[in-house]
């Protein structure tokens, strides 16, 4: 046989063994997709998924703007109590502290292991992809820039060394993702700093920020790094399907990483993901951020008020009868005693911060006028220490204008590599629409109700709620009674 063929025949049996493993491959990965896929989705759209429960559970996706939400709303609305320990921390988390109320954490879906899937009520921020990518490039540059105060990296090791015994605080190197992205841009700033020490220069010219390679990491080459393909890309779609790099499900690594060798079984994944939206209580939009920020208001908020308000009067209620009861032991006691009955009984109770009466006295207005001033305040002090870390990396200057400079065929890969997060930011804008439909329709018709019965006594918005309540228990108790009358009628006969 001429050698031209025989090398031919070869090469044919080498690529039919290749395309019979790469068959195989895929085979087994389809197997293992949909096994996790069919196991973790939830048939059904939980019937009471507007209603709060005991616990709320924040699953904060990284560069949402979620750190608003939690120091603008959520600390307002909830004491320091009823957080949840180390709630960042998952090594060191403890889910089943006593009235836990409040988690917030970048923990994936799979936290939810840990919790009581019926006693909570799940919400998240996501936003648009690319956006998100930009902003986790420059935040991990921003953090790892901050190091370079010291000397070298052994210099930082040691000092991380001597610190971390001393507190009990969580820094962004504990929290995920940070944990990986920022110590990886931290060698990667220091490397291309000692490269320009050793040139002999640290004069560096760059008119475009995402490409300075003398000082950073360009983001061309951020992007396609397996630690980026891993963690960031798609990582909203993971987050919320629970199958990041920080997930409690054993089979998770296994799962992620099939679906990132085979694109075609993300689909599974994101029939998870869409079908977890479904069932949360809040879907917000850093991009609609005053829409979103008022409908979390409104949703979110004004349950957690409800639920407090009607926690005091609960505990008013045991107060009062305790008082009562002691009362009339004291005064069958001075009777037996000869002595004449007096009301000297006194209950003590904790003394409240000015913050904790300012949590038992808040409104939906006032909620979010303290937002206004504590997200203003918030953005000054993230820009001020962007500012003084980022003057370490001269000229290195981030912003909206220097993304614009992007090429396109960048921001064409950056998508491309987010097919998942494009999907599903899509159809949370759905969610989104028809969240804020609902909550209209609710206050267009509580404010039509409240006109009516403006003139009989001026009712506000939380009695005219329990007032329905109370009309529909009514009514199912009709219902329940009616029912089983038929049914003795009919055994009767």
């Amino acid at each position: 046989m001429d050698l031209t063929l025989k090398c031919a025949a070869v090469l044919m049996l080498l690529g039919l063994a290749s395309a019979s493993a790469t068959n195989s491959d895929f085979g087994q990965c389809e197997r293992i997709v949909k096994r996790w896929a069919s196991s973790a989705i939830d048939v059904e759209v939980k019937d009471d998924k507007h209603t709060l429960q005991d616990l709320l559970f924040f699953l904060h996706v990284p560069r949402t703007g979620g750190r608003t939400y939690f120091h603008c709303f959520l600390k307002k609305l909830y004491s320091s109590s009823q957080e949840c320990p180390r709630s960042y921390d998952k090594l060191r988390f403890n889910p089943s502290k006593p009235k836990c109320r409040l988690l917030v954490t970048h923990d994936d879906y799979s936290m939810m292991s840990k919790l009581q899937r019926e006693k909570l009520s799940v919400v998240t921020i996501l936003r648009d992809p690319v956006d998100r990518v930009f902003s986790t490039y420059e935040f991990s540059v921003e953090v790892a820039a901050r190091f370079l105060v010291h000397p070298n990296l052994t210099s930082v090791r040691r000092m991380a060394g001597r610190l971390r015994p001393k507190t009990n605080g969580i820094s962004t190197l504990d929290i995920w993702p940070w944990k990986y992205l920022v110590p990886w841009m931290r060698e990667d700033l220091f490397a291309r700093r000692d490269a320009r020490k050793q040139r002999g220069s640290n004069d560096v010219r760059s008119n475009d920020s995402y490409d300075t390679k003398e000082v950073l990491m360009p983001l061309h080459e951020y992007i396609i790094d397996p630690t980026a393909l891993d963690i960031v890309h798609n990582g909203a779609t993971f987050q919320v399907a629970g199958l990041t790099n920080n997930s409690y499900f054993s089979e998770s690594h296994e799962v992620r990483h099939c679906v990132q060798k085979h694109r075609i079984l993300g689909e599974y994944i994101l029939q998870v993901a869409k079908k977890r939206l479904d069932n949360m209580l809040y879907v917000g939009l850093t991009e609609d951020h005053r829409e979103s920020a008022t409908m979390f208001a409104n949703v979110v908020g004004a349950q957690v008020i409800s639920q407090l308000e009607a926690s005091n009067s609960s505990m008013e209620s045991i107060t009062d009868n305790k008082s009562a009861q002691i009362s009339s032991f004291s005064a069958a006691e001075d009777s037996i005693n000869g002595r004449e009955s007096s009301s000297i009984d006194h209950i003590e109770s904790e003394n409240s911060t000015d913050a904790e009466a300012d949590k038992e006295n808040m409104t939906v207005e006032k909620l979010m006028g303290g937002y206004e001033s504590c997200i203003s305040n918030l953005r000054k002090a993230q820009s001020q220490r962007r500012t003084n870390s980022l003057k370490r990396i001269s000229p290195v200057q981030f912003s909206k204008e220097a993304r614009r400079q992007v090429p396109e065929v960048v921001l064409q890969q950056i998508r491309s590599l987010n097919n998942l997060d494009l999907e599903l930011y899509k159809y949370a804008q759905v969610i989104f629409r028809k969240q804020h439909e609902n909550s209209l329709q609710k206050l267009s018709s509580m404010e039509r109700l409240e006109n009516m019965f403006s003139d009989s006594g001026g009712f506000t918005h939380w009695e005219l709620t329990f007032a329905f309540s109370i009309v529909i228990i009514f009514l199912v108790a009709i219902v329940f009674v009616n029912a089983r009358r038929r049914r003795t009628s009919k055994v009767k006969m």
